[in-house]
């Protein structure tokens, strides 16, 4: 089989709202962890910075607005790599909740779930006994319960409060068939238009399991639907993530790595954010492919490049919601 030619494009889902602080001490939590944690990703080979915010004190994860506030701003005066803001935050989490900091901050990209699913992350406390927050073990248990809804009347607003308002292309993310027909049926209705960056999600009890037969089909169907109007990257789930993102890169493929989805770099070696993306740069150059970077990225998929409005002076942040306005500007944007 010929060697990959085109450049891959890496993303790090370097928090997510999956994993709780005690199953790692490499688990970003506060603002300064993340920021350092999504500017080492982006220095490693990360084109895509794929964010989520926590409860400094818990862990928790939380879209509060002030949180992304306060690592937002370091992130893109130290890296060029593009800003991807959750509207998933957490399955807990109504739409409007999940909305909330992509909509004050603007990103180039924001991610988009395409289909309510049942959403189980119980099995890990086989793994997991011991925690240091008891929101960690209730957060686990209530998964038996827990469906992940994003309707298509949340989809659909999600569309018009971040695309068609806001200007942001969206990281579409598929963890089933169906998903890539309901996308399929937003490009119908005019309310997506190409080029499409999808999210192949594979290993969420709930969702597609990570296998290689399941990501052949998802490519196939997604070819049917979108013909050449799309690219796809693959998440796997834990101990997956480099066989399947390996996978897609002989595919024609990108890779998406991070803690959100897997702690371990390999068998009891638990991994930092940019072991990971090194780690996947070093399977795709091996490939014979090459990274690429945000400013060919931003081409690829028509991103339109929004520089800072001011400087940060090497905080992490500013501490309130009211002086980081005073800092933007009333109604401006740091991207």
């Amino acid at each position: 089989m010929a060697k990959p030619k085109h450049k891959v494009i890496i993303t790090c889902a370097v928090t997510g709202a999956i994993h709780t602080p005690s199953m790692s001490p490499y688990l970003p939590v506060t603002p300064d962890e993340i920021a350092a944690a999504a500017i080492a990703a982006a220095e490693a080979g990360a084109a895509i910075l794929h964010l989520h915010a926590r409860d400094p004190e818990t862990g928790q994860p939380t879209q509060d607005p002030d949180v992304f506030g306060k690592f937002l701003p370091r992130i893109k005066q130290a890296t060029d790599a593009v800003v991807n803001i959750t509207t998933g935050g957490s399955p807990h989490m109504t739409v409007t909740e999940r909305m909330q900091p992509a909509a004050v901050f603007k990103p180039e990209v924001a991610s988009l779930n395409m289909g309510s699913m049942n959403f189980g992350l119980y099995p890990m406390l086989k793994r997991f006994s011991e925690f240091n927050y008891e929101w960690e073990r209730q957060h686990l248990e209530n998964s038996r319960d827990l469906v992940f809804k994003n309707t298509p009347r949340d989809i659909a607003m999600v569309l018009a409060e971040m695309g068609q308002a806001r200007g942001a292309r969206f990281e579409f993310e598929c963890y089933d068939i169906g998903h890539l027909n309901m996308l399929a049926h937003f490009v119908e209705r005019g309310l997506v238009t190409g080029p499409l960056f999808i999210q192949f999600v594979f290993g969420v009890l709930g969702g597609m399991g990570a296998e290689p037969e399941n990501l052949t089909h998802m490519k196939r169907v997604a070819d049917r639907l979108f013909g050449d109007s799309y690219a796809f990257s693959v998440l796997a789930a834990g101990r997956q993530q480099m066989p399947m993102g390996a996978m897609a890169v002989e595919m024609g493929g990108h890779v998406r790595v991070g803690l959100e989805d897997n702690l371990w770099l390999e068998k009891g070696v638990l991994a930092e954010n940019y072991q990971l993306v090194e780690r996947a740069k070093t399977i795709i150059e091996n490939m014979g492919a090459r990274v690429m970077g945000p400013a060919a990225l931003r081409e690829k998929l028509g991103l339109i490049k929004r520089a800072p409005r001011a400087s940060v002076d090497g905080t992490a942040g500013c501490a309130d919601r009211g002086s980081f306005w005073h800092w933007l500007g009333d109604g401006q944007t740091i991207f």
